[in-house]
């Protein structure tokens, strides 16, 4: 349970029962008020999807908004219930979650006034990620995390990687309009070249710019063979960094998620739950 949404000790008790109702997923009518979420939360996304296939909207323009509205007067009103049950309103807007709660809401409002907006409400699927403290998921939330882990650890390789490639690519870029551009008018400018040179190394291929003559068809052939070998290099940092994270992974409890145990502790320091189950 979290210092920043959990109410003070001596609020009223409607206001106890609306926070154990919205933000404790361990109690019946919270774990029902979750999974209530979830579903509005999945119809919503598939309703803004389907809203866009041009058939389907003009059939059903009128259910389709009026089922945008109506999920989203429901999410306007569960945010606002947050905001008055949480302890700290303020830092649960500011939180990941509360960020989150707010966009599900902001797209349907703000395209009364610039049109298409609406299909940014795509972003409520981002709200799904409570299905892992909803259905205590924490094996794979133990995953996600062990992911971020190991990019947050390549992101320097990667970087040094990605500087070398952009050097590729300008000096190849700038050799092939040196070589095309006297009979080749696709390759009117160095950015030209340097467009064709990163659609071609990253093995792309789209056509719409090609070398006609012998040493530039020659210097594609080069960075065509490249692009494979360098697809490879981010993968194989980002792989080894995962192999080490799993090595290290910290132990989180399978009941309440709580992270940061000992190697040797045998039980959660926040709820008493058995640590040996996430060896199972």
């Amino acid at each position: 349970m979290s210092d920043s949404t959990r109410p003070p000790p001596t609020v009223a008790p409607w206001r106890q029962r609306l926070y154990e109702i919205i933000f404790e997923a361990d109690t019946p009518a919270g774990k029902a008020f979750d999974v209530v979420v979830l579903v509005l939360i999945v119809v919503s996304v598939l309703a803004v999807m389907l809203e866009s296939v041009r058939p389907i909207d003009e059939a059903y323009h009128r259910e389709l908004r009026a089922l945008e509205w109506t999920i989203t007067g429901l999410f306007t009103l569960e945010y606002g219930l947050r905001l008055i049950c949480a302890r700290r309103p303020t830092r649960y807007a500011r939180s990941f979650f509360g960020v989150i709660d707010l966009l599900a809401i902001v797209p349907t409002y703000l395209s009364l006034f610039l049109a298409g907006t609406q299909g940014l409400m795509v972003v409520r699927a981002l709200r799904l990620l409570r299905a892992f403290r909803v259905f205590k998921l924490a094996r794979y939330l133990q995953e996600s995390q062990q992911l971020m882990r190991a990019l947050r650890a390549s992101m320097r390789k990667i970087l040094v990687f990605l500087f070398a490639v952009v050097t590729i690519v300008i000096i190849v870029g700038t050799l092939m309009y040196v070589i095309e551009s006297p009979t080749n008018p696709a390759f009117s400018s160095i950015p030209r070249g340097v467009y064709w040179a990163i659609v071609t190394l990253t093995t792309v291929g789209f056509g719409d710019i090609t070398p006609q003559s012998v040493v530039g068809q020659v210097l594609a052939s080069v960075v065509m063979i490249m692009g494979y070998g360098i697809i490879a290099v981010p993968t194989g940092i980002v792989s080894v960094e995962i192999a080490r994270a799993a090595r290290a992974r910290p132990r989180i409890c399978p009941a309440c998620t709580l992270s940061g145990h000992e190697s040797d502790a045998r039980f959660c320091r926040g709820c008493g739950g058995d640590l040996a189950e996430i060896g199972q």
